[in-house]
């Protein structure tokens, strides 16, 4: 059979959820999960065929939902069948097994599935990519910083702040063409081609006018999933944290685990099911799931002598919390207390060692980051949001219904995560595109 320019619209027909409603409007997500696929990824099989150590299995099990909100019990995560009500309800069950994929695709430095850390903190991979942009003649005008000034009532200007002027909008010609950006102070930067590496949600709902788009596509991209569980914690302390399974050296230096990723509350499975169930009714995990890093132990640079930099990707907590309060000082602070006591457990004087705290729960990530949702990877990585379908089916190549403007961040295929191939397929798509402009 010829599908031909139909096969993006038969891979949504083989993938979707059976309805999908707008984020936010009954829930932080999107999705009711179709029978068929109930039956469908049994991860458990499959971990229970090559693994026998139940904590292993529960680590690896984190792959197949992290940044996700959803169970390792969902349909669809490959984990199983759960019958619970909370599963049955679950906005993300049709998140899958291709996240675990993704986390262990391509290669670092020759050694497939590796992992890196970035010498000099995250913010020195955006440097480097600016200053190869400017040794070619790039001129880098603005960046989106919106959130920045949102602490206060009187907001100080941009250029008062000493910031970069963040993208009013797209501008387009008489045939919704793209002709440039204009900044927040009016000024225009002319160009034939846009890229842009905001989210889907932001390029298409804020930076362009909507009666410039496709009634469709502007529904499409409303209706991406893009909820959340993530609460990213960045702290600083004056000493290594030493393990009871795994104490520290006499003379203090680190060891090969604290060079590593270190999963707390893993032990197995159902530890994860509860902490997202807990999540699903409103309530922050009372035992999240932790990932620790000292990436300041292969990086000295990042914190004075003696002392390191722990990040903390944790999960669950729900973007709005029950009874639709707000994410407030006291939220974050007692979410954050609830997660050091976790690591006490495992690392005795963890507490004591800590010398500050940055806390940024879903809403912060979104306001701060301009992540929709506090979405890491700028949607759910379901199979009704990828390959064909991510962002849009038919808009999957990089294009969009504008012409001359491209999608090239997480939110465009193959989606989240710190290997830049969706820039780098959407800078070719221009590049050809411009050849014949």
């Amino acid at each position: 059979m010829a599908l031909g320019r139909q096969l993006p619209h038969y891979y949504e027909v083989l993938t979707a959820p059976i309805s999908k409603v707008r984020a936010g409007s009954g829930g932080c997500c999107s999705s009711s999960p179709p029978q068929a696929w109930h039956a469908l990824f049994l991860l458990g099989q499959i971990l229970d065929h090559w693994f026998e150590s139940e904590p292993l299995k529960a680590t690896l099990a984190t792959d197949a939902v992290i940044g996700a909100m959803a169970s390792p019990h969902t349909p669809g995560t490959m984990q199983g069948t759960d019958p619970s009500p909370q599963a049955a309800a679950n906005p993300r069950s049709c998140y899958h097994s291709y996240v675990l994929l993704h986390h262990v695709m391509g290669e670092l430095e020759g050694r497939r599935g590796a992992w890196g850390y970035v010498a000099g903190g995250m913010g020195a991979l955006s440097q480097a990519i600016a200053q190869a942009a400017t040794a070619r003649g790039a001129h880098i005008f603005a960046e989106k910083v919106r959130g920045v000034w949102e602490t206060g009532a009187a907001w100080p200007s941009p250029q008062a702040a000493g910031m970069p002027l963040a993208v009013c909008h797209v501008l387009l010609g008489r045939d919704r063409e793209v002709q440039g950006v204009v900044l927040q102070d009016g000024t225009e930067v002319r160009s034939k081609l846009v890229l842009s590496n905001a989210s889907p949600q932001i390029t298409f709902l804020e930076l362009i006018p909507q009666e410039q788009l496709p009634k469709d596509f502007v529904q499409r991209i409303r209706q991406v999933d893009t909820c959340s569980p993530v609460t990213k914690i960045n702290v600083a302390v004056d000493r290594l944290p030493s393990f009871l399974a795994a104490p520290n050296a006499c003379d203090g230096q680190p060891l090969p685990h604290h060079q590593c990723s270190i999963h707390l509350n893993c032990e197995g499975i159902q530890l994860l099911h509860q902490a997202f169930t807990e999540a699903a009714q409103g309530h922050p995990s009372s035992r999240p799931m932790i990932e620790l890093c000292i990436p300041s132990v292969l990086d000295p640079g990042l914190a004075p002598p003696g002392c390191h930099v722990v990040s903390l990707f944790t999960q669950y907590t729900p973007s709005v919390l029950a009874g639709g309060r707000p994410w407030d000082e006291q939220a974050r602070n007692a979410y954050a207390d609830t997660v050091f006591d976790c690591i006490e457990d495992y690392a005795p004087g963890f507490k004591a060692s800590v010398i500050g705290r940055d806390i940024l729960t879903p809403p912060d990530l979104e306001r701060i980051f301009g992540l929709p949702g506090g979405n890491i990877f700028h949607g759910g990585m379901s199979l009704d949001q990828l390959y064909f379908a991510r962002p849009a089916p038919s808009y999957s190549g990089y294009r969009s219904p504008i012409p001359g403007l491209y999608l090239c961040g997480s939110g465009a295929h193959p989606g989240g995560g710190v290997m830049g191939a969706a820039g780098r397929n959407a800078a070719q798509v221009a590049v050809k595109d411009f050849r014949h402009l």
